[in-house]
């Protein structure tokens, strides 16, 4: 099980681009074992982005997926469960660069679908018109 963590600032997204899945990809992480899906974004975020937030701040996943993994890390099934979290584009970040090649906020509209989770699309439609608080 996997918590993507869709970081938005308005029309925008950042997505990091994984090593391992060759793939731009919202920030998240597996969650561990006996772990709250909630506190996998609370860990992630800070050991990933050097963002620290409050569990209790994070609303229900808005979106559930099942996915073929692809790239270094090939051939699994990872059930995805999709977070929004609320940034500031002026936010300064630290990412892990064991794990990413580079960071990046897209507008919606330039998110790299080509090159991203088969579901990022629908998850960028569903973000569009779902009043973020």
């Amino acid at each position: 099980m996997v918590s993507y963590f869709a970081i938005v600032d308005d029309d925008h997204i950042l997505l990091v681009d994984h090593k391992n899945a060759q793939l731009w990809l919202p920030a998240g992480g597996h969650v561990e074992y006996g772990e709250h899906p909630r506190l996998t974004v609370v860990r992630e975020l800070e050991e990933e982005l050097g963002i620290k937030i409050d569990a209790h701040s994070i609303q229900a996943p808005l979106m559930v997926t099942c996915t073929t993994t692809v790239g270094l890390t090939a051939g699994h099934t990872d059930v995805s469960l999709w977070y929004i979290v609320q940034s500031s584009r002026a936010q300064e970040l630290r990412y892990d660069a064991t794990e990413f090649n580079s960071i990046r906020w897209f507008a919606f509209s330039e998110a790299p679908l080509h090159r991203s989770d088969p579901h990022l699309g629908r998850f960028i439609q569903k973000l569009s018109s779902t009043p973020l608080s």
